[in-house]
């Protein structure tokens, strides 16, 4: 069995929109002006203790990661799967992966459990991922603690596990558990922070050609 484990935000899910008004509100709540788009995405991946540590030293951390969350939340109920849409190809690379019977898919993400769940819910993920790493749970990215757990949890080692991300993070952590890590291009790091990638994909059509370079298969 081989394991793909999946970074969700700007790799599965574009949530930028919802992550910006949230960290918005995050900083209006301790009175000081929101950091730019390009900072706010260059942090994600992180978990939010740790993003607003980075974003705003300092400051009431744990009032802002409450407000963040609680924005989060609303706006995911109010707008429903509109929150966070998944990028083109995203389910049917999924549901390919899904269909074969020597790949296990898994999540490896800076979401909460609440947040992580919310979505798989609302875009009809359930029983997708036989392991979920959330941060409610583990150090934060690029700690290896997340894949390890996740290869554990899917009974397969370094040699037949890939992680597939958007940001230096994810490589980081991919390197840190000695893990094969492939980049998408379409997420929120450039591809030049992308490090040490098997490959970078323009789209989900080519991650099967890419995991079959990997592994040999067919």
């Amino acid at each position: 069995m081989r394991l793909v484990v999946f970074d969700v935000d700007g790799t599965l899910v574009d949530s930028q929109a919802d992550i910006i008004a949230s960290m918005g509100a995050a900083f209006a709540e301790v009175g000081q002006a929101a950091p730019t788009r390009q900072d706010i995405l260059g942090i994600v991946g992180l978990s939010l203790p740790v993003a607003m540590q980075t974003l705003a030293p300092g400051a009431d951390h744990t009032r802002m990661v409450a407000v963040y969350k609680d924005s989060y939340a609303s706006l995911r109920v109010t707008k429903g799967v509109a929150s966070s849409p998944l990028y083109p190809g995203a389910r049917a690379a999924l549901d390919r992966l899904n269909a074969r019977n020597d790949i296990l898919l898994g999540v490896a993400t800076g979401k909460s459990k609440r947040g992580l769940d919310g979505l798989i819910d609302a875009h009809g993920l359930t029983d997708m991922f036989v392991t979920t790493q959330v941060a409610d749970f583990h150090p934060s990215k690029p700690h290896p603690s997340m894949l390890h757990t996740a290869m554990d949890e899917a009974g397969v080692t370094t040699a037949d596990a890939v992680m597939i991300g958007d940001t230096s993070f994810d490589a980081d952590m991919a390197q840190a558990a000695g893990m094969p890590f492939v980049g998408v291009a379409w997420g929120y790091h450039p591809v030049s922070r992308l490090t040490g990638a098997r490959a970078v994909l323009n789209d989900f059509d080519e991650l099967d050609d890419a995991l079959g370079a990997l592994w040999g298969l067919t």
